[in-house]
């Protein structure tokens, strides 16, 4: 799920949002998270 979420980030179908949004309900890590933002974890 992490490389779909991370495409879909890219092409601008997911928002920050989304994505922490995904952490809180365990789909991703904090880590993944991180990379697929682009930021420090």
């Amino acid at each position: 799920m992490f490389e779909k979420i991370k495409k879909w980030y890219k092409q601008g179908l997911w928002t920050e949002e989304m994505v922490m949004n995904a952490v809180d309900k365990g789909i991703l890590t904090p880590e993944q998270a991180a990379d697929i933002l682009g930021q420090e974890a």
